[in-house]
This record gives C-alpha cells, structure tokens and sequence, in this order.
C-alpha cells in the first residue's frame, strides 16, 4: 500500500524494514483515543475558518462511522497500515473522498502519537484508581470486622508483639492509599495536550489550541512543542507508581501465601482463587497470590526498559520512542488484572482467628507488655528486660506461655509479679491499652476506620 508520507520516496519499503518500522499491530490499542483527538482538531479547524462547516460535518460523520464499524466488528483495524493514524486517515479518505484529505491539518504523527498516548492513559489511570479504591474497600471492610481478631505482629518474620488482623491489614490500606495519591498526582501533571506542536516547531495555521485542549478535557495546551513531542516523563512516572503498586501487592501476597500455609494456617483461600496438583491430592496452592508476586517483576522490566530507551535521545521526536507503547500496555494491563484478582481473593477469603490468637499467645509477643508490667511496679527497665529474658527462657523449657505459669512459678522469677500480671498480659490487653492513633487499640482503630471510610467517599477526579 502507498505510504501517506509516501511522496518523497521512489522506492517501495523493503518489506522487513516495513514491518520492523509499522506499529499498527499495537497502537491499534487506542484507535478510540486516535478519533476522538482527531474530532477535536477537526472541530477547531472549522472554528479557525480552516475548514468549511460542510467540511467539517463529513468529516466528523465519516469518523464517526469509522469509530462505530470498528467498535462493532464492520471494519477491522488490518497490518495493510502502517500506524493506526494511517488506518483511520486513509479509511476517512476512501470513505468521503476530498475532505477526507484535510484532516491533517495543521498537525503531525508526532503530536498526534503524543496526543493519543495522553488520551489513553489518562483514562487507564482513572480505571486503576477506581480498581484501588475498590481494593481499599474490600480491605475497609476486613478492618471493621476484625478489631478484636489478635494475631502476631511480625519483624524479621519472628512474633513481636500482639495486634489485631485489622490493624494489620490498615498497614496496606495506608500503602494503596498513597498509590492512589501517586495516580492523582501523575493525572494531573500530564494533563496538558501536545495537539498543534506539529512535529516539532507548531505549524502556521492559526490553529486555537486552548479550544482544542478544552474539548479534549485538559486543563491547557502545553508550552514547548519541542518537549511536547518528545515527552514520555508522564509514562514513566506512572511505570514508577504501577511498579510500587505491584511491589505492595507483592508484600501482601507473600504474606498470603505465608498465612496459607500448614505451618501457620492464618487463612483459607477460596476455591476459586487457588488450585490443586497434579500429583499430589491433598494440595491447595496459593497460585493467584504466586502469580502476583511473580507478575511484580515484569511491570519492575517495564520501568526499566523505558528509562533505558529515553535516556540517550535528543530532542525532538525519534523513532525509539514507538517502543513506549507495548511496555506500557502491557503492564497497564498486568496491574489492572492484579488489582481485580487480588481483590476477589481478598473478598472470598476466610480468616483462622482462633489459630492467628492461638499463634500471638504462643510466641511471647506479650513480653514487651510483662515488662512493662514490672516497670510499672518500681522496676527499671534495664532489670525488667533481663528479668523478662529470664521467664521467657523458662518458659521455653517448661513449654509453656507466659499466662499459663503459675503465680507460684512467675514469682520465682520475680517477686514483684503479683495475681494482675494475667490480665495485663493477655493479648486483649497488650493491644487495647494502645490508644495513641495509629496504634492497634480497638479505641484507636475505630477512630481510624471512620477516617479512612470518610476517604473512601470523596471523589478523586
């Protein structure tokens, strides 16, 4: 097929050089995003007088048809083009003839290339987020349903000290929401448009690009159409926030897949988000959770791989930056899955309370608290630790928790101990009497939960 920049050349393309050149096969991905920016400009040619009304109404129809036959499956986006700008052009062209070679107007592949990359990510983000605060409340809700479910509060993968399964699951609540925050924050530095920077020093047409930028949603045209051309800042942030995103889910799965295991059987996943072996029957493997953890690195190569490609290129345009788009797709796409799967496991999962209580009492994570106690008492510090120290270790070899010893044998230990040692040990205890806001005393957690459900209800954009 003759090329719509064909004019200059007097050979054909070799055919390998076509393909390795042609990014049809993925920037078809946005053919939405590539007519509708395409509507805007033709809108503000006719407002420019650069287009006749009756021009411009053919063409809006033509497009319009295009968007439609291909949405419903009447028209097929096929590798006869080279780009989808060159699908949607040339099939205008055929379909209402003369008009139809007026659409590009005033611009170039390089800001339309940028213009529809915005386009389409400015409306993934809004997807991911609104994923995120779908994932935010499913967590919401196990922290309102869990604020008297004790378990062990972990550093170094050994049991610390007590705390609730809500406050717990409130330390990544507090991670997505800053995720969200990240998104916002990108949504809004990007959201300016390229559209009118030509291919790299604007055009001569008096083109109205504040008009263009308002149908298109943005807040303003941006400043530099060298930079607007060449700017791939705003992909890279959000591969930098979608990799943080990944990494928090990543945490969280392995700690799943931690909790589902014999060894600890804090959790039951759901049938539906878990699978069995081919060999051994009594298997139920955490694989949602596995391939979360593993998918973290593909979005990490994402990252990578663009930081890489940017780093060496000159102003304006250059044809590196076509490898944006796959990268990007892609792992927009991998986060996306993540969030809606981990969030159905989130919401289908079932929690051992009794076995995550039996676990904190069973791994001294009230010593802190018995030390405490002696403090209390008149002791030092310094003597209470190695006093403590002391009962733990007995503790050890009489196989025994703290609250199950004796009154008798806690005074071997210490004289001081008296009979309200065993309520100022228990795990109800150790975690209530924390009440500073962000601590996991039931007081505290309510007081965070209605803060972070008033959250929950504002809008973000």
């Amino acid at each position: 097929m003759a090329q719509l920049w064909g004019g200059r050349f007097t050979k054909e393309t070799n055919q390998l050089v076509y393909n390795f050149n042609a990014s049809i096969s993925f920037d078809q991905k946005f053919y939405v995003q590539d007519i509708t920016g395409s509507m805007a400009h033709v809108k503000m040619l006719a407002k420019q007088g650069i287009l006749t009304e009756e021009e411009k109404e053919q063409i809006l129809d033509g497009l319009e048809g295009i968007l439609t036959d291909v949405q419903f499956g009447k028209l097929q986006i096929t590798s006869e083009y080279e780009d989808i700008h060159s699908f949607v052009e040339a099939t205008l062209i055929e379909r209402i003839g003369e008009a139809g070679k007026k659409l590009h107007t005033g611009r170039s592949r390089n800001d339309q290339v940028a213009l529809d990359m915005k386009l389409y990510t400015r409306d993934e983000i809004e997807a991911m987020d609104e994923l995120l605060h779908e994932l935010l409340d499913a967590l919401l809700h196990i922290m309102e349903e869990n604020l008297d479910t004790y378990m062990p509060g972990f550093t170094h993968l050994q049991k610390a000290q007590p705390v609730t399964l809500a406050h717990h699951v409130g330390a990544y609540f507090e991670m997505f929401k800053r995720d969200r925050l990240r998104l916002k924050d990108i949504h809004k530095r990007m959201n300016l448009c390229p559209l009118g920077s030509g291919a790299l020093a604007g055009t001569t047409y008096p083109l109205d690009r504040e008009y263009t930028a308002t149908l298109l949603g943005f807040d303003g045209p941006t400043l530099n159409s060298m930079d607007s051309v060449s700017d791939r800042d705003y992909l890279i942030e959000l591969l930098s926030a979608m990799s943080t995103i990944m990494m928090h889910l990543s945490r969280f799965s392995e700690e799943i897949i931690i909790w589902n295991s014999n060894e600890y059987q804090f959790v039951e996943i759901d049938d539906a988000y878990s699978t069995g072996s081919s060999i051994m029957p009594q298997k139920k493997n955490p694989d949602i959770a596995e391939l979360v953890r593993g998918k973290t690195g593909r979005v990490y190569g994402a990252l990578m791989s663009l930081l890489t490609t940017m780093k060496g290129i000159p102003l304006a345009y250059n044809k590196d930056m076509q490898e944006d788009k796959e990268f990007v797709f892609d792992a927009i796409d991998t986060v996306k899955g993540c969030l809606a799967l981990f969030t159905g496991m989130l919401n289908t999962m079932k929690f051992k309370k009794e076995n995550m209580a039996a676990s904190a009492m069973n791994g001294f994570t009230n010593a802190t608290d018995a030390a405490d106690y002696l403090v209390n008492h008149g002791v030092a510090f310094r003597d209470a630790h190695g006093i403590i120290g002391s009962l733990v270790l007995y503790c050890i070899e009489q196989d025994k928790a703290i609250e199950e010893l004796s009154l008798e044998e806690l005074k071997k230990i210490s004289s001081v101990f008296e009979e309200d040692i065993y309520d100022a040990v228990s795990l109800e205890t150790c975690v209530n009497k924390r009440v500073t806001i962000g601590a996991p005393g039931k007081e505290a957690m309510e007081q965070v939960i209605a803060i972070e459900r008033a959250y929950l209800q504002e809008e973000e954009y």
